[in-house]
């Protein structure tokens, strides 16, 4: 999921680097009013809990690789798909100048999938199945999230003139269909719980039922 960079032509890099940057721009908004000091922590743990389980990669054929993002995670507990912005773009700096998982040049794409993407997905389709019940609710939105994203970056590398676009959908689809089930159920279980035990982080304030 993490494309580095030479995958990419500049023209198609500066594309996905405008888009992020007015989504991140509108994620720092959201902080200045939204993320007060008793979220901050909350924030904080999170950010660490999605840099961890982003370190399983599993390669994936033509040079790429799969892994969970957290996306739907994040923006389910504070209830704005902005948070998942601003967290994974916070997440993937850290990754791309600190560890080199993910290019610099190509680092707008890499917010635009994971960060965009996956938590605006995520998030929505939570909002639109919460009446099925939370848990079902989350694991389909972590699910779909995870999922979708990984069908734009295989859009995005075909674009490019990387890979195939039958063969970037096929193994991409493939490989995070499965890592899916993975993220939707970390998803379902946290939400869950928290929604049980500490039902004011929650910020969709969901109940679990049904």
């Amino acid at each position: 999921m993490h494309i580095p960079d030479g995958f990419m032509p500049l023209w198609e890099c500066g594309i996905f680097w405008l888009i992020s940057l007015a989504f991140i721009a509108m994620s720092l908004k959201w902080a200045s009013k939204e993320l007060d000091e008793k979220k901050v922590p909350l924030f904080a743990a999170l950010a660490a809990g999605i840099f961890a389980i982003q370190a399983m990669n599993m390669p994936i054929p033509w040079g790429t690789s799969g892994h969970m993002v957290g996306g739907a995670l994040t923006s389910i507990i504070f209830d704005s798909p902005w948070a998942g912005v601003l967290m994974l773009t916070l997440v993937l700096i850290v990754q791309g100048v600190f560890f080199a998982d993910g290019g610099l040049l190509v680092m707008g794409a890499n917010i635009f999938n994971m960060g965009i993407v996956c938590s605006f997905v995520g998030y929505y389709v939570f909002k639109a199945l919460k009446n099925v019940g939370t848990p079902v609710a989350a694991f389909i939105a972590g699910w779909t999230g995870l999922f979708l994203s990984a069908i734009v970056c295989a859009i995005e590398m075909a674009i490019a003139g990387t890979f195939p676009l039958d063969k970037g959908l096929y193994y991409m689809g493939l490989y995070h269909a499965c890592i899916g089930i993975i993220e939707g159920a970390i998803t379902a279980i946290v939400i869950a719980y928290l929604s049980n035990v500490k039902p004011e982080v929650i910020g969709a304030k969901s109940t679990v039922s049904e």
